[in-house]
Parts: C-alpha cells; structure tokens; sequence
C-alpha cells in the first residue's frame, strides 16, 4: 500500500513511527516495550509472559478482563500481544471510524492494570495450557533444546512449566514497574494518519501516564557456541524424524549481506522447484522445507529444518550438503538468480496489502535496534544483489565453525550422529 513514514520523538523519552496510509480503512497500533524473559531471574523466567496476559485485563477503567476485552472488541476491534526473550508488544486493529476510541482503551490497559490476583490466577492456569499446547509442537521442542544447548537466552517448554510456581502476582508487578516507563516505549502506528490524528495521537502519548524515569534496555549479549555432537530427543510416538540445522557468524549481517542471504535462502527452499526442496520433491524425499535467518546483538543465524522419514534422511542430508557447496563454490547459474529475484519482488509486493501488513513492514526492525526499513528502495535492493555477494555471505555463514545439528524422533542417537557428519563437511570446507 502507498504510504508515508516519520518518526516522532516524544518529550518524555518515547518514540515511534507513524505510517499514513491515505484513505485506510483500518488502524493499527503495535506498543513494544523491552521487556522479555532476559531481564528477570532464571528462576523467574515466566515473569514477563504471565505478566503480558493480565496487562491487557481488568483497569481502573474497567474492573473486569472479559468486561474490557468485549468493551474493546464490540465494533469488530482485535487485540493481542505477544513476548518473547527481548520484548513484549502490545498489538490492537481496527476500524477506522473508532480509531481513537479503541487507541484510548489499549493505552488504559496498557498504563493502569490492576494486577488482581484472581485474575493473575485464572491467567496463570492458561499460560499452563498454552505451554503444554506449545510442548506438542515437536519443531519447537527440537529447536527450544538446541539453542539452550547453543548457548543462547532460551528455556525449553518443559523447564518453564516447572519455574512457573516460582511467579507471584506480586513478581508481576514490580517486572511491570521497572519496564512499563515512557523511555523504555516504542511504536508504529498505521493508518489514515491525517496531520490532525498526528497532533492527537503526539499529545496523547506525550501525556501517558507512564513514570519518565527508567530507560530503553540494551538487548543482551548472547555468544552461541559450536556443538560438538548431535541434540537428540527421543519420542518413540513419532514416526519420522524432525530435524534442524544451525549455523551462526559471529557478527550482524549488514542490510547487503541480507538480502544477498534472502535471495539464495529463497533459492535453496522456498518454492517447489527451489534448489533443496524442490530436488528432494523430486526424487519422493520429503513435503516439505523450511529455512530462514535471524539475528541477535552480535550473531547472525541461518538454519534449515524439516520432517522426513528415516530411511530418506541420508539422502536429504546429501542434496542439502551438496547444493550448499555448490553455493560457496559459486556454482549458481545467472538465470536462478534472476528467478529467484523476480519471485522475491512478487513476495515483496504481496507482503504490504494491508495496512497491518504494511506496518509489519517496520516493527520487527525498529523496535528491535530502531532503524527504520527505507520500504521503497527494497525492490532496488534485491535487483543489486550479485552472484559474488551471495557466495561471499554464504561462505562467511559457515566460516566461524558454530553449528548445531538436531533430531527429534525414535531414530537413535547413534542415526542422528550419522547424520550429522553426513553434513559437517561443510563447516570444514571453511577451516
């Protein structure tokens, strides 16, 4: 969607885009806080999720969670928020005839909670049941067990059941006191922002009842190490393995080096007729793929994962082997890149057709070190990527030798050691 960006900085320390998009029909609001499972006690890890389930309850405004929530939603309204090791976002979406209504009442939950404790309980109950729900998801369990044995800000589903009795409501609250301040807040705001629904929406947030004191949080340093033999997770009740694959560069990917990443991690996995999946397809191996990249304060992460039978997993493990050194060898044909180019433009422009698309846009950069994505220049970003920058950032992927290999399923350790050295040649083509 056709829009316009700016940033405003507030008075009291906070700050956050703007995004007019003319005539929308619709407004989004994202509020983030630095607020994640980082800034508490190990032993209290579940602080700042249970805390994220009642913040948006009972007010001073209105006493009673199910009271506000259908107070909020009566026009159609949806609200959410999510947290996770750095954050916690606050999301609402909307009509856009009551836009200020519904931006009033997510403000209220967000700046006078009541914390009840029968509420903290009934809240407590459900974050139970979601953690156990989550603890079925057999790709999340593996990745949740490999990155606690990587070495980074993570617990397992299972270990944070069991912390869990740790939290008091009273716990709650002081995580909310030292993180909820107006210099630790943050957001994108999306929708027919007109110059005066600027001027109110600047006043209103300038005016939050939040302390000015406190500050923005630093994201932690987190330092993942090489694993020197296979996570393996048993579940005789599967039938196929799952498994992951990491790799980490022990630096951020500059905006380049990203995109040239994108472009040959589409390349490789995205589409049916990518590289590894669309060999794998081919040959009967596997559904289906997945890969992506991600990044701390100081690491970037690439890593590919899939479910497949025991007897196909070696000869996965060897397309996937293979089409990567292919890729540092700088064995990638011109048109592939240009495929590849023209799907990612198409994707690009499919990604923004709403308005709580478009702001998508922004939030994950911005809140995670505040730069703000230049959205238009992106489709000249993916023309200028290069065969020379993708084997450059592909070889710089593998060069620094931490990885992590995983398997979740009935196969036996000794299968998934095999497995793994099917694919640590690559690590050692960058020694």
């Amino acid at each position: 969607m056709k829009h316009t960006v700016s940033e405003i900085t507030l008075g009291n320390g906070g700050k956050g885009l703007l995004i007019h998009v003319p005539n929308a029909s619709v407004m989004s609001f994202d509020i983030n806080f630095r607020a994640g499972e980082f800034l508490v006690e190990p032993n209290k890890w579940e602080v700042p999720h249970l805390m994220e389930h009642v913040v948006l309850g009972a007010n001073e405004l209105i006493p009673r969670a199910r009271d506000f929530q259908a107070e909020l939603e009566r026009n159609g309204a949806y609200s959410n928020a999510s947290t996770s090791v750095y954050d916690i976002t606050y999301e609402a979406e909307c009509a856009d005839f009551e836009w200020d209504r519904v931006f009033d009442l997510l403000l209220v939950a967000i700046t006078k909670p009541l914390f009840l404790e029968e509420e903290f309980k009934a809240e407590y109950g459900n974050v139970q049941e979601e953690m156990a729900a989550r603890a079925n998801n057999h790709f999340r369990r593996l990745s949740l067990e490999m990155r606690k044995q990587l070495g980074l800000l993570v617990k397992t589903d299972a270990e944070r059941l069991r912390l869990m009795p740790n939290v008091t409501v009273n716990d709650v609250k002081q995580h909310y006191i030292k993180t909820h301040t107006a210099k630790n807040l943050r957001f994108v705001i999306a929708g027919d922002i007109t110059p005066k629904r600027r001027d109110h929406i600047k006043n209103v947030l300038e005016m939050i009842e939040l302390p000015r004191s406190g500050r923005r949080y630093q994201l932690p340093h987190e330092r993942p190490r090489k694993q020197e033999s296979a996570t393996y997770i048993r579940n005789r009740a599967v039938e196929n393995l799952y498994f992951y694959i990491d790799t980490f560069m022990k630096r951020r990917l500059s905006d380049p080096e990203a995109d040239a990443l994108n472009i040959v991690n589409t390349m490789l996995t995205e589409t049916l007729y990518s590289k590894i999946l669309g060999t794998a397809r081919e040959r009967g191996l596997v559904y289906g793929m997945s890969s992506g990249l991600s990044q701390t304060k100081q690491v970037s992460n690439w890593w590919f994962g899939a479910q497949v039978s025991d007897k196909n997993a070696p000869a996965l493990m060897n397309i996937i082997s293979s089409e990567l050194k292919k890729v540092m060898d700088g064995n990638i044909a011109e048109d592939d890149i240009a495929v590849t180019k023209q799907y990612s433009l198409g994707r690009f422009q499919r990604s923004a057709q709403t308005v709580g698309g478009t702001a998508a846009g922004y939030t994950g950069r911005y809140f995670f070190d505040e730069v703000i994505e230049d959205y238009y220049n992106i489709p000249s970003r993916i023309q200028a990527v290069t065969k020379q920058a993708i084997v450059d950032i592909a070889r710089c992927m593998f060069a620094d030798n931490i990885w992590g290999f995983g398997v979740l399923g009935d196969c036996g350790k000794q299968y998934a050691e095999q497995l793994r050295d099917q694919i640590s040649q690559l690590w050692n083509i960058q020694e």
